[in-house]
């Protein structure tokens, strides 16, 4: 089975690429063979319909709090909501969040999905820091749209699977200290050193997922990208491996809210 691990973002250019990692398991041990940019949308889309078989883990919220939708009298479905919000700008989307947000007492303001709890995620409504709301208006519809099966949600081509990834579970698991920065004068040799941590506890192995990777020609650009789109995507591509690993127990997904959606792992 071919794996892959994507970090995503809602406006890909060249110098902020969507980044996906590819491996595959081999006598237990997660190789990464290629590491790849996509700089626009109509790439991506037709990446997410290459043949498979293939399984990946994308680290972009596939859905929204049921609280939030039923306040909204938002579709109750995923698939109609994910065409429900091809109808609708992303300014559009804020306004009504933020009108949500506004009426709620401090420290409520955001509703939750059940999984954002155990997974330590932001809330999938959020649009600022992180904008993952952003990042879901632009990449949860496209996984409707190339038709892939998403386990637990929607039935589509068997051989394209598709799961929700969350990197920063993974990365907290291994250290509290800050690993990246967007912003090149913040990439400090503080970070870089949590990135080297992380990268070796995966090689060993030493996470709770307990998927140990051979990081191969790669390593180095690993822990050297300040960034760490890099490194985040490989961090999903271990997510992905561990669900492929559990792929006769449903992935390792528990019983969850098919509107919701669940991160792999959590």
């Amino acid at each position: 089975m071919r794996l892959h691990g994507v970090d995503f973002t809602s406006a890909p250019t060249k110098r902020k690429a969507i980044t996906i990692a590819s491996g595959a398991l081999r006598s237990g041990v997660l190789c990464l063979d290629s590491l790849q940019s996509i700089s626009d949308f109509a790439a991506f889309d037709a990446w997410l319909k290459h043949d498979g078989p293939w399984l990946a883990g994308f680290d972009l919220p596939f859905s929204l709090p049921r609280e939030l939708l039923t306040h909204l009298h938002w579709p109750q479905e995923w698939p109609a909501l994910m065409r429900h919000l091809t109808t609708i700008t992303r300014a559009e989307m804020r306004l009504q969040f933020k009108a949500f947000c506004d009426a709620r007492p401090v420290g409520g303001k955001f509703a939750h999905r059940a999984t954002d709890i155990p997974a330590g995620s932001s809330p999938s409504m959020k649009w600022v820091n992180p904008p993952v709301a952003y990042m879901l208006h632009a990449g949860a519809p496209r996984l409707l749209a190339a038709g892939v099966s998403i386990p637990g949600m929607v039935a589509g081509d068997p051989q394209r699977i598709a799961l929700e990834a969350y990197p920063g579970m993974v990365a907290r698991s291994i250290t509290s200290a800050s690993y990246k920065s967007d912003d090149k004068a913040k990439q400090t040799p503080e970070r870089r050193l949590a990135r080297e941590r992380i990268v070796s506890a995966l090689e060993r192995g030493a996470s709770p997922w307990q998927i140990r990777l051979d990081a191969g020609q790669f390593r180095d650009a690993l822990i050297d990208d300040g960034s760490a789109d890099l490194l985040d995507a490989v961090l999903c591509l271990m997510l992905a491996a561990w669900a492929w690993q559990r792929r006769e127990q449903n992935y390792g997904l528990p019983v969850f809210d098919a509107l919701e959606g669940w991160i792999v792992g959590a």
